[in-house]
């Protein structure tokens, strides 16, 4: 165990200092929007990817592709930056334990570097399995990244900064979007001869991360609690704290440290098998495979078709099209200022109530549309609320709260669970859409309508707010809120005290008393 630190109060504010902005921005300069970047960059030059497979065929073979074989490797081309995204996020564990939090976000830098590399010569060395393996590592890095950022941005942030700092990676993702967007207009990268530039120019936010971040300390939490180094966490809170109680906050290090001191970190079996964090492990699961089972990803697939069917002209689409992605951008500001004010929940539930709401409205006005003109518009607006929705809350929050939930000893391991769920989820979207617009038509959405305020509804009677808590108060609540759940199950009869674990190894031998507003707060 750590030994005890006495450090006299530095102040009592937690303000927020410019090594913490600095880091939160760098992060997710270099890696969180490499993630956005990435899921829409192959959009714009697909006509210049499918003819360079043709031709490639053509050069080694002496006859070129059928259609169907080049539309499988476009695909493949699409789809394997998931695979690479799964990949990652099941070894973030592993890399955070012996990295650290920063030190992953660093080592991983070589991987864009590869990868970059790899897309960037593809088209010189004739060689279209340079851009499908270039697209896997990509999407291994940014698997890791969407789990490390935010842990480590969670864990260096004071109390009652941590949502604010917890959104700046979403803000980042709805940038990398935005940025593919406008480089793939023709007037910049999105001509034929451009193409493997266009998708090699993530090394550039990389290589400015990779030369400063080093200079940042490593989370305190992880200094302190996994590597039992005291004078190197002072010396890191220092750095973040310029104004704020650092005796305090190593305190409930400390106390944190103590309730783990029998509990090494945890494998994501033993991470299941804990039903002392059972309603954590569920929330993960239930708000991560609902971030992807929203139908955002279908509606940016559809957004063209809608746009186009509401009479805007083709040529102009391209531009309306990126026009969305300064929607995500505001959409993402917006939760991100207003996340320590309103609270997690608040963000949660009406960004996917309105997802919800807006995804039925689609189906109404595809239905009406031919009888209504104005409906086509309308489609415009439920475009726009669901986009905007999304990225006020459940575009960010899933992954502020997986941080939130867990202590130290639990956080990798749920990190691997909702990544890879999400992940998956991600994958099974852009797999099925297709098949279900076919046999459902426009109610397709009424699914994705469905799950939406179903996880809303999930969220407000069971999620308790953790805005402004500690890891061990946030524990805490959901000690009581279990127990409550359990004690419904009881009788009147029935004369039990009940021994509640605290979730991570102690027990409370005393009998529980419950206050129904620290359930739902």
């Amino acid at each position: 165990m750590a030994e005890e630190v006495l450090i006299p109060p530095v102040g009592k504010s937690t303000s927020l200092t410019g090594s913490l902005l600095a880091v939160a921005f760098l992060t997710s300069f270099g890696s969180s929007m490499l993630y956005g970047y990435n899921l829409a960059v192959v959009n714009s030059p697909a006509a210049y990817i499918k003819d360079f497979y043709n031709k490639t065929a053509l050069r080694r073979n002496g006859t070129g592709l059928s259609g169907e074989t080049l539309t499988l490797m476009y695909s493949l081309t699409v789809s394997v930056f998931a695979v690479g995204g799964l990949l990652g996020s099941l070894i973030v564990g592993m890399l955070v334990t012996r990295f650290g939090r920063k030190g992953t976000v660093v080592n991983t830098t070589v991987l864009v570097f590869i990868a970059g590399s790899l897309m960037g010569f593809s088209r010189i060395c004739n060689s279209p399995e340079m851009v499908i393996f270039g697209r896997f590592i990509t999407g291994i890095h940014s698997g890791i990244s969407l789990s490390v950022v935010p842990m480590y941005l969670g864990e260096i942030a004071p109390k009652n900064l941590r949502g604010f700092l917890g959104l700046v990676p979403s803000i980042f993702i709805g940038t990398g979007v935005f940025t593919a967007q406008i480089l793939g207009l023709h007037e910049l990268l999105g001509k034929e001869e451009h193409w493997p530039l266009f998708l090699s120019v993530v090394v550039v936010p990389t290589f400015i991360q990779l030369m400063l971040l080093p200079w940042f300390p490593e989370s305190p939490r992880y200094l302190l609690i996994e590597k039992r180094n005291v004078h190197a966490t002072i010396t890191a809170l220092k750095w973040y704290r310029t104004k704020c109680n650092i005796q305090a906050e190593i305190e409930e290090m400390q106390e944190e440290q103590r309730s783990l001191s029998s509990v090494e970190t945890l494998s994501v079996w033993k991470l299941l098998l804990d039903d002392s964090v059972r309603l954590q492990v569920l929330s993960v699961v239930v708000i991560n495979i609902g971030m992807q089972l929203s139908g955002i990803d279908a509606i940016w697939f559809y957004t063209n078709d809608i746009f186009q069917n509401a009479g805007i002209p083709a040529p102009e689409i391209q531009y309306t099209t990126a026009g969305t992605g300064i929607i995500e951008i505001i959409a993402g500001l917006i939760g991100c200022f207003t996340i320590e004010k309103l609270g997690r929940r608040p963000l949660m539930i009406g960004g996917f109530a309105m997802m919800g709401i807006c995804s039925a409205g689609i189906t109404l006005t595809l239905i009406l549309q031919a009888h209504l003109s104005v409906m086509r518009y309308i489609s415009v607006c439920c475009v726009v609320g669901i986009i905007a929705g999304f990225c006020i809350g459940p575009a960010g929050v899933p992954f502020l709260i997986t941080a939130e939930l867990f202590k130290q000893s639990h956080r990798p391991a749920a990190y691997i669970v909702g990544g890879s769920l999400n992940w998956l989820s991600n994958f099974t979207v852009g797999f099925v859409f297709p098949f279900l617009q076919m046999s459902a038509g426009s109610y397709c959405y009424l699914v994705f309508a469905t799950v939406c305020l179903s996880v809303a509804t999930y969220v407000h009677f069971i999620i308790p707010e953790t805005k402004n808590k500690t890891f061990m108060e946030i524990s805490r609540m959901f000690s009581k809120k279990e127990a409550v759940l359990e004690t419904q199950g009881l009788t009147h009869g029935d004369q039990l005290k009940l021994k509640k674990m605290n979730g991570y190894g102690g027990v409370d031998h005393t009998s529980l008393e419950f206050d129904s507003s620290s359930s739902v707060p």
